[in-house]
């Protein structure tokens, strides 16, 4: 299927091919510097999924696999499950209750961090110096929102399953209860993270933020486009 970075490649080159066919320089130059432009863009977002041979600093979100991990449990353990968020949580709803829905509270945590946390392991990454010439980290803003839903929704997934309900159940009438179900939650969110793969990460990474940076491919053929006139009539 087509999408905008395909068709800004594809229009770009085929000015520059009328543009080389006809002998029209405006044409040629603005098809070719688009070209450029577009096709230097849609190579960098490859290189943020996928390692290239002799391209150092590709496939950084596959390299930076396990501080992504530590950052999601970092994230988890520091904002969400806190002793006071599972204090409250245990004395209003789950002295006796036999469903438990966290996802109402889950809503309520602000996950900006998360996404924080990933722009800052891409721009001190090889990728970053890349990345500041198109725009830097607001070029990825846009990816805020997206990124923000995915981890609520993973999150809550967590939270709905029966060895986490479980865990917490069991552990109420300890004497180190607060103690104890911290580090049962972390023994799980464990587990759980070290049943993902790079390869996992990378998909879930890349179904949420690459169709938003397509967009860097568009401005980089107007831009190059632009430029490419402006050559012409310099």
């Amino acid at each position: 299927m087509l999408n905008k970075s395909m068709i800004t490649n594809l229009m770009s080159l085929l000015l520059l091919v009328i543009g080389y066919c006809m002998q029209q320089n405006t044409l040629y130059y603005i098809g070719l510097f688009a070209f450029s432009g577009a096709l230097t863009n849609w190579l960098a977002i490859h290189m943020l999924f996928e390692r290239v041979p002799g391209l150092y600093g590709s496939g950084v979100i596959p390299a930076r696999f396990e501080e992504f991990k530590a950052s999601i449990k970092r994230l988890m353990m520091e904002q969400f499950f806190t002793k006071t968020n599972v204090d409250k949580f245990l004395s209003k709803e789950m002295a006796s209750a036999t469903n438990i829905n966290l996802e109402p509270v889950i809503e309520k945590i602000d996950l900006s961090p998360a996404f924080d946390s990933l722009v800052e392991v891409i721009m001190n990454s090889q990728f970053g110096g890349m990345l500041a010439m198109m725009g830097g980290s607001e070029a990825i803003q846009p990816m805020r929102e997206p990124f923000i839903e995915k981890m609520k929704v993973s999150i809550t997934e967590i939270s709905q399953q029966e060895q986490f309900k479980n865990a917490l159940k069991d552990e109420l009438e300890s004497p180190a209860m607060m103690d104890d179900i911290q580090i049962t939650i972390e023994e799980i969110i464990d587990q759980r993270l070290n049943e993902l793969t790079p390869k996992l990460v990378k998909e879930m990474v890349q179904d949420m933020i690459k169709k938003h940076l397509g967009w860097l491919v568009v401005w980089g053929g107007i831009f190059g486009g632009v430029i490419g006139l402006l050559s012409t009539l310099i």
